[in-house]
């Protein structure tokens, strides 16, 4: 089974974030990803860190995945398919229709020392400051 991380970080709240993708593949291939996401909140750029993880395995034909993230809040909204605060409501819908689209789909809570997607999202914060 595919293992995928993932982890939003924003420099202020709001303020410049990334989003940090580690993917580790059954053969052992390892593919990291930081995404700059512009100025959001850190929840947001946990979303959008999920969603992007989302399409990069329906993009690349992965169906069968477990996904670390250390926000709560996403794990929270994942296995309840629900949101408190409605502002978020659209992006979980958005990441639940996403997950109808593979065969197996495992979300777990990791501390953040475990999540291999910490040090990538913190370095997308810094390409925002290079894209802009």
């Amino acid at each position: 089974m595919v293992e995928v991380y993932i982890d939003g970080a924003s420099a202020g709240n709001p303020g410049p974030s990334g989003a940090g993708i580690f993917i580790k593949r059954e053969n052992g291939e390892v593919n990291r990803h930081t995404i700059p996401l512009g100025t959001m909140s850190n929840h947001e750029a946990e979303y959008y860190a999920l969603l992007h993880a989302l399409d990069i395995c329906i993009h690349e034909g992965i169906t069968t995945v477990s996904f670390r993230t250390d926000s709560q809040l996403i794990d929270a909204a994942i296995e309840k398919r629900y949101v408190k605060n409605q502002t978020y409501k659209p992006l979980l819908d958005e990441a639940l229709a996403k997950i109808e689209q593979l065969e197996l789909f495992f979300m777990k809570w990791v501390p953040s020392k475990q999540n291999r997607a910490d040090e990538l999202s913190k370095r997308a914060i810094q390409l925002n400051q290079t894209t802009e």
